[in-house]
């Protein structure tokens, strides 16, 4: 078992199915492209089968079926012959990164180890397509068969049918009106006898008795609420406020010389040199190192 018996092994599968298995490495799959426009759309490309490969694993044993087929092998030896070399070829791709299937392509390793791989250019593994080749759309040049059915065809398009005469509709039959009904004859009603009204008796009017009018009440007017006098509160003493606003400056002012005092003791401790070089002059700062 070589390399190169297993590319056409492949190859020979992969013409009649869509995928084929590679126990303990993946599955190359073959996936139908169909035609496309290239060169901004001046080329079209026909159809074709793309293969590819991927690391899941599939459930066919056509591999295996066709080994033992051809080498007369039972399946499960013609199984474990290529699983072994599958594994150790799996080997070899993770230090090389790269195998050469001749007449298919080469299937590589990045640094994790996920492995692609990569078709040859003129790889044809579509029977289907056999003959067909890319048409330029600049240089195609129409046969007179192209012209003369263009022309046929564009002369249906714009080929413009006569409208259909007007069907002539039969006037209708004029119908003759029912003459009208005699109307009834209304007799006059008799007029009523209207009575004498009997003439209204005098009505004596009485004068009016004069109305007593009441005497107003006497209007008491309330006491006026005696009005208290609120002594001013005293203003706070400004004395007492000066005194505390000078005990928090002085409180302040002996919090900040405390923390200089000890931020001088450690920087003397941590950086003495840094601190000598702004106490005393160099000539001084000299003749202390002596």
């Amino acid at each position: 078992m070589d390399i190169d018996l297993l590319a056409k092994m492949v190859k020979e599968v992969v013409m009649d199915h869509d995928s084929v298995t590679l126990p303990g490495v993946g599955c190359f799959v073959t996936e139908l492209v169909p035609a496309t426009f290239a060169d901004r759309g001046y080329t079209i490309l026909p159809p074709y089968r793309r293969l590819y490969f991927t690391p899941k694993q599939g459930d066919d044993t056509l591999l295996v079926d066709l080994y033992a087929k051809a080498n007369s092998v039972p399946k499960a030896d013609a199984n474990r012959i290529l699983t072994d070399f599958l594994l150790e070829m799996k080997e070899v791709l993770k230090v090389k990164k790269t195998i050469v299937f001749p007449g298919l392509g080469r299937l590589r390793a990045t640094r994790e180890n996920h492995f692609f791989f990569v078709a040859d250019e003129d790889l044809d593994i579509y029977p289907s397509g056999f003959g067909l080749e890319p048409i330029s759309l600049k240089t195609h040049e129409e046969t007179k068969e192209e012209v003369e059915q263009a022309v046929s065809s564009l002369a249906e398009m714009l080929e413009v049918k006569p409208d259909p005469e007007p069907v002539a509709e039969p006037e209708p039959e004029p119908v003759a009106e029912p003459e009208p009904e005699p109307e009834p004859v209304v007799e006059p009603e008799p007029e009523p006898v209207v009575e004498p009204e009997p003439e209204p008796e005098p009505v004596v009017e009485l004068e009016p008795e004069p109305v007593a009018e009441p005497e107003p009440e006497p209007v008491v007017e309330p006491d006026p609420e005696p009005v208290v006098e609120t002594e001013p509160e005293p203003e706070p003493k400004k004395e007492r406020k000066t005194g505390k606003i000078v005990l928090r400056i002085l409180l302040i002012l002996l919090i900040v010389l405390v923390v200089l005092v000890l931020a001088l003791a450690i920087l003397g401790r941590v950086a003495p040199e840094w601190l000598d070089s702004y106490l005393y002059s160099q000539e001084e700062l000299e003749i202390l190192h002596k």
